[in-house]
């Protein structure tokens, strides 16, 4: 009975992104990015395909989830939902799941464009895991931001402000401009960077070290501790705020 009320969520949430156009926006974004990347030498190619990936499952993922959150409480719809059978944690699950399948489409759309055209070669399973876990930690930690967030501006400006402080760092040292031995420990704790490693894991370029493997421990653990300890027990002050009681 749960799984079936899960799936029947998972459904709902995904129509809810289909009215609010969020699927159309992503297949645009990928063909735009399509046609940008189809026209980069490969050795560049290398370079950005994985940058591009990143900023998709990372500020994609928060903006996409994040948006969904201010458009329902203009329109009541969280509040609607606390009277059904579903508990609080079959309503937030859904919302990560959806957004994960959401963002894994889009994902699909330029990796698939690429594997056809360009002939990156792309170890699919890790592809999907590294994707999975970056996609669902970020549409973790853009709800439990979503909380906060007065209006939409607000939200965006805030997610430009996170963008900057570590998606930034995370470029210049994928770019070999910022580098060092301390500088690797202290990009170990930025979850950009640790999405960075896991999706980079996909590629058959990828070099394996322990960044890797900590990366991993890093977002699936995370994930859990903001899940259960900051999303989960906010929730419901969140939908009862936000319906006016």
């Amino acid at each position: 009975m749960k799984r079936n009320r899960i799936l029947v969520l998972v459904k709902g949430e995904l129509m809810r992104l289909n009215k609010y156009n969020v699927f159309a926006i992503s297949i645009l974004i990928a063909l735009m990015w399509s046609a940008i990347l189809y026209f980069l030498d490969s050795n560049i190619l290398d370079k950005v395909l994985p940058m591009v990936l990143l900023v998709d499952a990372t500020m994609m993922s928060i903006m996409f989830i994040g948006s969904v959150m201010f458009f329902e409480k203009n329109e009541s719809t969280i509040s609607t939902m606390l009277v059904t059978p579903a508990s609080n944690a079959e309503l937030v699950l859904s919302k990560v799941l959806a957004n994960t399948v959401h963002n894994m489409f889009s994902s699909i759309l330029i990796i698939g464009a690429f594997v056809w055209i360009k002939h990156v070669e792309i170890n699919y399973l890790l592809m999907f895991v590294g994707i999975t876990l970056a996609t669902a930690f970020h549409t973790i930690l853009g709800l439990f931001m979503a909380y906060y967030q007065k209006n939409f501006t607000g939200m965006l400006v805030n997610i430009m402000i996170f963008a900057f402080g570590l998606m930034v760092p995370t470029v210049l040292y994928m770019l070999n401009v910022i580098k060092g031995d301390w500088v690797q420990y202290l990009m170990a704790l930025s979850p950009i960077q640790a999405a960075s490693e896991v999706i980079g894991g996909g590629f058959t370029t990828y070099t394996y070290a322990w960044q890797y493997y900590f990366s991993l421990g890093y977002m699936l653990i995370g994930a859990i501790l903001i899940y259960r300890f900051l999303v989960l027990p906010k929730f419901q002050d969140y939908a009862v705020k936000q319906s006016g009681v």
